[in-house]
Parts: C-alpha cells; sequence; structure tokens
C-alpha cells in the first residue's frame, strides 16, 4: 500500500499531502518502545551498568512543548522537575543510551514535598510553564531557571488543571477536592470564582479547542458538565450516557433535564477533546471510555471492549494524535491502561494495538531507592510530540519511554544488518580457526632429523 502511494505521487494521480498523511499515518501504526533511556545523571563509575531513573519517586506527568515539539516536562512524584532536551545528543554509556536533563531541580521547595499532578507549558509562550500538585498548589515556573515566579493555594489537592489552547483570557481551570471548578486569572494573579454543580471532587478539566471560553469537567459523582465561564450560571449541561440522540436531536444546546445524569458510573478522571471541538473523550471508573458528540451531547456508543482499566484519583488522560496524519475519519486514540498503552480507532473503538516497553529498559537502581513508594510499572502520564510521530509516557517507577516508530522495512533491515554481522564474525572465526590448525600443526609437529651418514 505504501509503494502504491509513493507510485501514485510519481505520476501525479494524487497530491502530495494524501502521501504525507499515509506515510504518517503508517508510522503512527508502527509506534514502538526506544532503547534510549531518560536519566538524571550518568551511571557513577562503581556500577556503569545502573539505569539511572528519570525521577527516583516516580513520574507523574508529562507535556512537549507545542511551538517547537523541542521540549519536554516531567514532574514527579517528590515534586522534582526535569527539562529535557529532545535534539540533544544522547549519551552512551555502558547502560545503553541515555538522555540527560538540560535542567532539573530535585524539590521545588522544602514545603512543596508532594507530588506534582499536571505540569503545562503557559499557552502562548514555552518560556513559562504550570504546575498542579498534591500540596494545594498551582504553580508558575520560568522553563529557563525552573525558579517559580507564582504561587497559588487552593486549599485542597488540586488534580488536575488546564489551560486553553486559544483564548487569551489566562484562566486556568482547576479540578481540585472541592465539588466546584477553581478559575486562577493569570492576569490578576487572583481565584476569580468557582464553577458549582458537582456532587464530589473535580478530577479533570479541559478547555474547548474551538470556544475560548467554553469549559468541560468530570468528578467523583460521575458527572460531565459543561460551562460557559462567562455567565452567571455558568452551567451548559450535562452529559448521560443513557442518551444516544441529544437534545432532540438538535445542536442547540446541552440536556439541562439531566441534572443528576451521570457520563460514567464512577469517577471520571480522564477527558480530552477531539481537535475540532466536535467530539469529547471521557474515560471513568466503570472502565469505559466514552465518545460523545459536542454539539447534541448524546454519547456515540462507541464500545472499546472489555480489556479497559481505570482506578486511580489521578488523571487517566487518552493521547489523540494529529488528524492530518491520520486518513479522514479514521483518528486513533492512545489510552493509558496501567502497564500498557492501548491503540484504538476513535470512532468505533476497535483495538488496533497492544504497547508495551521493553523490560530489558526498565531502569534498575542502585542500592535503595528511597521514595520509591509505587514499584509497579504503570503508566501515569502521555505526551504526544508536535510536529513529529513520537509519543512519551511516564512511568511510576521513575523513568520516561520514548515510543517511536518501527516499521516492517525497519526490522527487515535490522535483521539483514544483524544476519551481515553474524556472517563476519563467522568468517572472522573460520579464518582464525584454519590458522588455529595451521599453527597447532606447526608445533605439534614432530622434527626428525635423518642419518647424514660418514
Amino acid at each position: 500500500m505504501h509503494t502504491q502511494h509513493v507510485l501514485d505521487r510519481a505520476y501525479g494521480f494524487v497530491p502530495n499531502h494524501v502521501l504525507k498523511r499515509a506515510c504518517a499515518s503508517r508510522l503512527i501504526y508502527a509506534l514502538q518502545s526506544s532503547a534510549v533511556n531518560f536519566s538524571q545523571h550518568q551511571p557513577s563509575q562503581d556500577d556503569p551498568h545502573a539505569r539511572i531513573p528519570a525521577h527516583v519517586s516516580g513520574v507523574n506527568a508529562l507535556t512537549v512543548d507545542k511551538f517547537e515539539g523541542r521540549y519536554l516536562l516531567s514532574g514527579g512524584a517528590d515534586s522534582s522537575i526535569a527539562i529535557w532536551d529532545l535534539e540533544a545528543q544522547t549519551t552512551v554509556t555502558e547502560a545503553g543510551q541515555i538522555h540527560l536533563p538540560l535542567t532539573a531541580v530535585n524539590k521545588t521547595s522544602e514545603e512543596h514535598k508532594l507530588g506534582i499532578t499536571q505540569i503545562q507549558f503557559y499557552p502562548f509562550d514555552s518560556l513559562a510553564f504550570l504546575t498542579s500538585s498534591y500540596d494545594h498548589t498551582l504553580k508558575l515556573y520560568s522553563s529557563e531557571t525552573l525558579a517559580p515566579s507564582a504561587s497559588f493555594d487552593l486549599d485542597s489537592v488540586v488534580y488536575h488543571m488546564a489551560l486553553s489552547p486559544i483564548a487569551s483570557h489566562l484562566l486556568v481551570a482547576c479540578a481540585t477536592q472541592h465539588p466546584n471548578v477553581r478559575l486562577v486569572d493569570l492576569r490578576s494573579g487572583a481565584n476569580t470564582h468557582s464553577l458549582a454543580g458537582h456532587a464530589g471532587a473535580v478530577l479533570s478539566t479541559a478547555w474547548s479547542p474551538v470556544h475560548e471560553h467554553m469549559l468541560v469537567s468530570g468528578a467523583t459523582d460521575g458527572s460531565v458538565r459543561f460551562w460557559d465561564v462567562r455567565r452567571s450560571v455558568g452551567e451548559l449541561g450535562v452529559l448521560d450516557l443513557e442518551d444516544s440522540v441529544g437534545v432532540l436531536g438538535t445542536s442547540t444546546s446541552f440536556s439541562h433535564n439531566a441534572i443528576r445524569g451521570q457520563a460514567h458510573r464512577g469517577p471520571v478522571n480522564g477527558l480530552v477533546w477531539t481537535e475540532d471541538g466536535r467530539h469529547l473523550v471521557t474515560c471513568g471508573h466503570d472502565q469505559r471510555i466514552r465518545v460523545w458528540n459536542t454539539d447534541t451531547g448524546a454519547n456515540t456508543l462507541a464500545n472499546f471492549g472489555p480489556m479497559v482499566k481505570n482506578s486511580v484519583l489521578a488523571p487517566c488522560i487518552p493521547v489523540l494524535p494529529p488528524v492530518q496524519n491520520l486518513q479522514p475519519g479514521a483518528d486513533v486514540m492512545f489510552y493509558p491502561n496501567e502497564r500498557e498503552i492501548l491503540a484504538y480507532e476513535l470512532f468505533d473503538g476497535k483495538l488496533i494495538r497492544r504497547l508495551r516497553r521493553s523490560q530489558s529498559h526498565a531502569p534498575i537502581q542502585p542500592g535503595t531507592a528511597k521514595g520509591l513508594h509505587n514499584a509497579k510499572d504503570r503508566i501515569t502520564s502521555l505526551a504526544w510530540r508536535p510536529h513529529d510521530v513520537e509519543m512519551y509516557s511516564a512511568q511510576a517507577d521513575g523513568s520516561i519511554v520514548a515510543w517511536k516508530p518501527r516499521t516492517e522495512e525497519d526490522a527487515e533491515l535490522d535483521e539483514e544488518e544483524e544476519q551481515e554481522r553474524e556472517e563476519r564474525e563467522e568468517g572472522k572465526k573460520r579464518k582464525r580457526g584454519v590458522l588455529d590448525e595451521i599453527y597447532q600443526g606447526l608445533t605439534k609437529k614432530q622434527v626428525t632429523f635423518g642419518n647424514m651418514g660418514p
């Protein structure tokens, strides 16, 4: 199929963007874990084979800057922060190739000892970023110095925070232990107001990618609510899992009748919009992923099967690769399913692949791993690299895994190279064997002296 696309492009049967889309789509389907490790520092001379993790106590959150697609930010379970240059040359050690951080801080402050829950670059400038934390704070940092420039105390655990990708209002929507969505205005530095409606702790928030004042939130009460932050009564409506038609089949508004409506039969800790804003993906503790039509609020009834796992209050947010890299209507979703990543076709729920990292690249920590409270290899966060076909996952064991394409052709080339190497080695062994035989024949051969006579 790939060869056919190339031929069609060569003969002018298809435009360039069709070939580009076909190639990118093929690469997305070929993602697998890379051999490169992320490490805070190089292994010591005492144990050169040790693989030191990116964050000793586990990685809770990841994000990649959307401007250059070059810088990766990671937040640790002990509040440590690191920034990585994805284009920097890797360091070759006896433990393998490793990425070393551009800058890192072990703990952001003495009183900030609890883990980071979310980390994001500033919407319009990667020179600053924000973090939310279990220690009740939202903080703004300089990307160059990793020093905090502002801190907001929200008086409760901040499970998640979101910034609009398009708005100029610079409101940060915070999901906290309180049943209200908290809005922090970065311009004025004030905790402006709250959006009331949920009956339990709010676990996730997400701004619309097309309407700058529209926000969605999910909570432990199983509800997903839409808000217009300009309105005094901000709620637009509630999603209802039983509703597969929408509001009278129209696109006028969301249902207000479903005041007690549930999107999931359990806490909702994952929300993500499609790029065009026409669909919303929600994830809940009922082990379900649902896709909703955002014009009508209708449940599309996409069924993702029985493999879905979701049981923690921490964010569980899928990644949707850019649609320009995929065939029209064939959107793909990568879902962090505890110890593996499940790749689905978004609109019909078909399972495409199960991605698991190679265990040979898991971090091995020297000595006792103080503070490593979760030894399981659980995936805590996913991040897509803009302008490229690469994905990164944060792991509870402290590692960061890069997922890069490896096509069948790549595998065949690797096999050919390995075969050639083995043949060269075999040839050398044969030559060495022949030389050894000649040498041994010469050294072991008994030398006799003939009778030379009188």
